[in-house]
């Protein structure tokens, strides 16, 4: 019996129901989002109690930790698809909380960058296998919404970073780090008892060079993106660092055409749906990282607002995620597919930015400044970013579950290190409280425009046309891949992918490219 068959077998014969599977890996969604900006509104205590004399050197804390995630993503991913995902995402788990408990222990800020790098890699072990884990627990039909579920999670985490950030610094920096041990203990323990033992595919060790060339591509061009308004964009580090990461990504496009065993398979890339949907998240993550830091930089820098002030007043916006994914989303997307609710979430995305360029001023008034855009940022978020990641999601094949999903994750956190530094090179260096209005109402501008940019390429989103299922055969006729290993043919007993039939993200039997 193949792999493919087993997992399939495993999956459906698992005492263990998808919603307990989705609500465990969730515990460590919630970990890996939280600590891409629960640190943000830490570092002036942190900068005080290790004596940091520069904020460059403070800055690496945030900027390491964004940098390994985003880099470790795709490599981890194809890794995480040849063995069991159970224990693939328990060590990830495991590794994060260690190096968190290490970090609430730092006495140093050497010593705290360096234990958020090994954060960093444990995130990006446990991130794509706990969304394979999730497609592996669902049949094909209940995929969409596990996934806007996992989505949401993550994203409500992210959002609420400064929020729960702001609570903690209260008491101590140490607990932005200390929070996540208890998390991480009960996730480890339910996890090892209750997860599914779902098998991987064996097949091919990933391709080293590969590796290397994506982990190096991706590492610079994060750490060009970041330091560039630090460095200077006309700088030579910066050009350096970016012509790097060109020449190394696209070496490894390269590659990947010619390899027998390329770590992104290009027929993975081939499949519309997926590869639409990737690239829309990355444009839509770029306005929503550059919102989330315009926000706390404005509260904070111009009205003065303490941490936990800043962090409460964010609070309306990520309510409306779950609650526009799980009440409004599904029967939106049911009635006129994802491309339309993922224009209409954009667009409301960008009114919420629109909002604050028009009515904030330099005296706060959070009820008739703020308050308004924070929720329609937060009702956007919440129909377009988990629908990009179902639609993403629903294309792949059981053999990429956790590759396909490490490919997103790894193009939303490149947008989020993009909108940042658009959000920086826009605001510049002000000089006077008014040049400070005018710069943020600039940046607000530009954050609703690339929203806009990201509801248009949506229009383009299509998915295949629905056409009647046919019952899979009993044998599977040889394809021109045969030759290769059957864990990266696609074919699973029970839940088949035919080579000209994808699943939209309803689920749902539709035509598509052939691979």
């Amino acid at each position: 019996m193949s792999s493919l068959s087993q997992a399939a077998r495993a999956s459906r014969s698992s005492s263990t129901p998808p919603a307990q599977v989705l609500v465990i890996v969730c515990a460590g969604v919630i970990l890996a989002s939280l600590d891409l900006f629960i640190v943000n509104v830490a570092l002036p205590q942190i900068a005080r109690d290790l004596g940091a004399a520069s904020l460059g050197d403070l800055s690496w804390v945030l900027n390491g930790y964004a940098i390994v995630y985003a880099a470790l993503l795709v490599l981890f991913g194809r890794l995480a698809d040849r063995h069991r995902r159970k224990y693939g995402f328990l060590l990830g788990v495991a590794v994060f909380t260690v190096a968190s408990a290490a970090c609430g222990a730092a006495d140093s800020v050497a010593m705290l960058v360096a234990f958020r790098l090994v954060q960093a890699a444990g995130a990006a072990l446990l991130t794509p296998t706990s969304l394979s884990l999730v497609l592996a627990a669902y049949p094909p039909e209940r995929r969409s919404g596990a996934v806007r579920a996992w989505t949401a999670t993550g994203g409500v985490a992210a959002a609420f970073g400064p929020v729960i950030g702001g609570l903690l610094v209260a008491a101590s920096w140490r607990w932005v780090f200390l929070v996540n041990v208890p998390i991480g203990l009960a996730a480890l323990v339910v996890g090892w008892l209750r997860l599914p033992d779902a098998p991987g595919h064996p097949g091919p060790r990933p391709d080293a060079l590969g590796a290397l060339l994506v982990t190096a591509g991706v590492g610079a061009l994060s750490l060009g993106l970041v330091k560039g308004g630090s460095w200077g964009w006309s700088s030579a580090a910066t050009v350096a660092v970016l012509a790097g990461s060109a020449a190394a990504l696209g070496l490894f496009a390269a590659h990947c055409a010619r390899h027998h065993n390329p770590l992104i398979d290009p027929a993975l890339l081939r499949v519309r749906s997926f590869s639409g949907a990737s690239l829309i998240a990355l444009l839509f993550s770029v306005s929503f990282g550059a919102m989330l830091l315009s926000v706390v930089l404005w509260e904070q820098d111009v009205w003065g607002w303490s941490a936990l002030k800043t962090g409460l007043a964010i609070a309306p916006g990520p309510i409306m995620v779950p609650l526009f994914s799980f009440l409004v989303a599904g029967r939106l997307i049911g009635r006129f597919g994802p491309g339309p609710v993922i224009a209409a979430g954009s667009v409301i995305f960008a009114a919420g930015a629109s909002w604050w360029a028009l009515a904030v001023g330099l005296q706060p008034d959070y009820a008739a400044d703020m308050l308004g855009g924070m929720i329609l940022t937060g009702i956007g978020v919440g129909l377009t970013l988990p629908t990009l990641m179902a639609t993403a999601a629903a294309s792949l094949p059981p053999p990429s579950f956790a590759t396909g999903a490490a490919v997103v994750n790894m193009l939303r956190q490149v947008g989020l290190a993009v909108g940042v530094a658009v959000l920086v090179a826009v605001l510049g260096s002000p000089a006077s409280p008014a040049g400070e209005l005018s710069a943020f109402r600039h940046g607000w501008i530009v954050i609703a425009a690339i929203a806009l940019a990201t509801a248009a390429a949506a229009v383009l989103l299509r998915t295949p046309a629905p056409r009647a299922a046919t019952p899979a055969p009993r044998a599977a006729t040889p394809a021109p891949n045969a030759t290769r290993p059957r864990s990266e043919q696609g074919e699973a007993a029970g839940d088949r992918v035919h080579p000209r039939v994808l699943r939209g993200p309803d689920g749902a039997a539709r035509q598509g490219p052939g691979r």
